[in-house]
């Protein structure tokens, strides 16, 4: 390695920036293909990046830029998203994803056997669903029959799977990281890279000709200025980002109790009002005890 890499420190691939700058740039297919494989277990005949570009403004540009959009093998399209914060919206975040990938392919008048199988990939850099499983792949199942809609149609094995057009797959990387594996698969290989376990990166690069370019890329990517000035703006921004809707949040929690207060207040201000109309003082009076005004004590006669 390079005595200027080893100064700088490599960029993190598990940065959303830096991840598709990697895996959607032009002449990195043989990255993003093998990457791919790992996750879904196939092989790849073809693949093309269709949203490869990459925001120049960052604050501006942000939203819906950062994730990477792939049709495999002519009839497969594919989302995969990078999220690093855990923004506690990651299953209808992926719902929407998922939805607009299988939205967006038909036009009106087109035959609905033109549609592609859609996938949708997060790679999580959070622990978010109760499942002891690092890779947990969702597909539209049938529920067990019920006793009430059961019937015996003679079907020893029963079709599991309602649609094969859906499917989705969360990695959740500190799950993975727990689980220490070696690096022995493509999955784990890549996983490794993607935690940045710099020991485990070694073993990887020696058995992935893949995960070697992938290192070599972000060790080139770590040594432009402009690159590494880029990465950490975005990290910033998310930061101030983050910070400035905790301090949105608080500000809200702190008014909804002072309103809550003063709510109370004059809720047991009626009360009273109501106590001593039954006793038969005047309104005048009343409005003197309890700070109400008269048109309120009169609604409450």
């Amino acid at each position: 390695m390079p005595q200027r890499i080893k100064e700088l420190t490599r960029l993190p691939l598990n940065n959303d920036y830096v991840f598709k700058r990697v895996f959607a740039h032009e002449g990195n297919e043989d990255i993003l293909k093998d990457f791919l494989e790992a996750i879904l277990h196939i092989k790849i005949q073809k693949i093309e990046v269709q949203n490869p570009e990459l925001p120049k403004n960052y604050k501006e540009e942000k939203k819906g830029t950062l994730d990477i959009k792939i049709q495999m093998n002519e009839n497969i399209l594919i989302d995969v998203e990078m999220q690093i914060a855990n923004e506690e919206n990651i299953d209808s975040r992926s719902t929407t994803y998922l939805g607009k990938l299988i939205a967006n392919q038909l036009h009106p008048g087109d035959i609905y056997t033109k549609l592609k199988k859609s996938i949708m990939i997060c790679i999580l850099n959070f622990e978010y669903f109760k499942t002891n499983n690092y890779h947990n792949i969702a597909k539209m199942k049938f529920d067990k029959a019920t006793e009430e809609s059961y019937i015996d149609m003679g079907y020893e094995e029963e079709e599991e799977i309602a649609t094969s057009y859906m499917e989705m797959h969360f990695i959740e990387l500190p799950k993975f990281m727990k689980k220490n594996p070696e690096a022995k698969t493509k999955l784990e290989q890549w996983l490794w890279l993607l935690a940045g376990k710099e020991e485990k990166i070694e073993m990887a690069q020696k058995e992935n000709e893949e995960v070697k370019k992938a290192v070599e890329v972000l060790e080139v990517m770590s040594m432009d200025p402009k690159e590494r000035e880029r990465c950490e703006s975005i990290a910033m921004y998310e930061f101030f980002r983050k910070d400035a809707e905790r301090i949105k949040f608080e500000k809200g929690i702190k008014q909804g109790k002072e309103e809550g207060k003063i709510e109370g207040k004059i809720e047991k201000q009626k009360e009273i009002a109501k106590k001593l109309l039954k006793k038969g003082m005047k309104v005048q009076e009343i409005t003197e005890i309890t700070e109400l005004s008269k048109e309120e004590i009169e609604k409450i006669k």
